[in-house]
């Protein structure tokens, strides 16, 4: 049963939106009036909005059942839907389950059945198999990033999945690319299409080409780097072994940055993006993982340091900037004497032998043992760190809040001082641990 429900003005409000944009505004109008919509549209431009405010108005508030079902193609999609739908504050239980965690904590989350429910399809299959909540009251399914789902190979899970649910009567699919097969299991029939794709938007994206003189080209990103400044942004690479050699070639030119790829643990990935997030790093090191399905803000700029296979890759990072009306820049990096892809044009070459003023970093994150979970809010973690911690609010920074934990950004110069002053202290009836994350 949900707590008191919101309407969207509410709902936009507490988001701090004054109007929906265009391709929000028709998906809410079809999605309301048809079955099965298909949703169209590139990588950040809202998609998780519109489709998700017409979904709660198809919920029942005196239901205990699972009402949705979300699927979704990686763990960081799965997280940042969960966190939209959170920040709504509808009224209604959202959850999300995926693997990398433990099984347990997603028993305990599932005994208090949320309305919506959000997962991988393999962490979704087993709670199916094992009959952990009730399939009968799922009214609305929607596969987000759905082709990217049978791409990683989750065709079979997927099957399986709407094979189970007999109930429904709305099913929504998003996709960021163009003209993708949809399988027959999904029963999609006669589909009404919101498509943004074709939405000129090019004129907000600048493309620029950075040459290396050498095949070998870290001193020429390290320059490119130098060049833009402390301008947060992405640089993309194929492989984690590029990851890795990236990595420890701008650690040694003490050039703060996080890695995330498909290589690392979970737990490491999301605490990267934490740190990205919260500006204790501005350079995230990447591979195509990172395109899209992962929650973090705005880009100024993105690197192809490696430089894509396909052109969906190509599209889907560059995605990361210039969203929304919004400009950024791509820069192309290539060696001297390599070719481009046929899908890649020569663009206007960049020196870069100019460089900005690059500080130091400023940031770092502390965490924290306790969460929502204990009943413990932004709030009182602010309250622990200006009053107990002697801190000024202009040094207390992004505050990510977990079920059962938090991270906290704070100078870099104050770390270590406030990890001995507040570590065992006490943060509502938990004593909790603070640490440098």
């Amino acid at each position: 049963m949900a707590n008191t429900i919101k309407n969207q003005a509410d709902i936009l409000a507490k988001l701090q939106i004054k109007a929906l944009n265009p391709m929000q505004e028709e998906a809410i109008k079809v999605i309301e009036q048809t079955e099965n919509t298909l949703l169209l549209s590139p990588t950040g431009t809202g998609k998780t909005l519109g489709f998700s405010l017409p979904l709660l108005q198809t919920l029942n508030p005196n239901s205990k059942e699972v009402q949705a079902l979300i699927l979704v193609p990686s763990r960081e999609l799965a997280i940042q839907i969960e966190q939209v739908i959170r920040t709504m504050g509808s009224g209604y239980k959202v959850n999300a389950v995926y693997g990398g965690r433990p099984m347990s904590k997603d028993k305990i989350e599932l005994k208090h059945t949320p309305a919506i429910l959000i997962g991988t399809p393999g962490r979704i299959a087993d709670h199916f198999s094992n009959n952990r909540f009730s399939k009968d009251h799922i009214k609305t399914l929607i596969l987000d990033e759905f082709d990217k789902s049978l791409e990683v190979g989750f065709e079979y899970e997927m099957r399986g999945i709407i094979n189970q649910i007999t109930s429904l009567n709305k099913r929504i699919l998003t996709s960021a690319t163009q003209g993708v097969e949809i399988p027959d299991f999904v029963n999609f029939k006669n589909p009404k299409t919101v498509n943004f794709l074709q939405e000129k938007r090019t004129s907000q994206l600048s493309f620029k080409t950075v040459v290396s003189p050498s095949k070998n080209k870290l001193n020429t990103l390290l320059q490119l780097i130098q060049h833009i400044g402390n301008e947060p942004g992405i640089v993309f690479c194929n492989f984690k072994d590029s990851i890795a050699e990236v990595h420890h070639f701008l650690e040694s030119k003490n050039i703060s940055h996080a890695c995330f790829s498909g290589g690392m643990e979970q737990k490491d990935r999301e605490r990267s993006l934490i740190k990205f997030r919260n500006g204790t790093c501005q350079l995230l090191i990447a591979t195509d993982l990172a395109a899209r399905g992962i929650d973090i803000p705005e880009m100024k700029y993105i690197i192809h340091y490696e430089l894509p296979k396909h052109q969906e890759e190509f599209i889907h990072r560059n995605g990361r900037t210039a969203r929304v009306n919004e400009k950024g820049t791509a820069y192309i990096l290539r060696w001297e004497k390599e070719y481009l892809p046929a899908f890649i044009k020569e663009s206007k070459g960049v020196s870069i032998a100019k460089k900005a003023h690059y500080k130091p970093q400023y940031w770092e994150t502390l965490f924290i043992s306790g969460g929502r979970k204990d009943k413990i809010s932004k709030g009182d973690i602010a309250g622990l760190f200006l009053k107990q911690g002697g801190i000024k609010k202009e040094e207390l920074g992004v505050i990510e809040l977990k079920p059962d934990c938090a991270f906290v950004a704070i100078p870099l110069a104050l770390a270590d001082g406030l990890v001995a002053k507040l570590n065992n202290r006490r943060l509502k009836k938990k004593k909790v641990r603070v640490t440098l994350l």
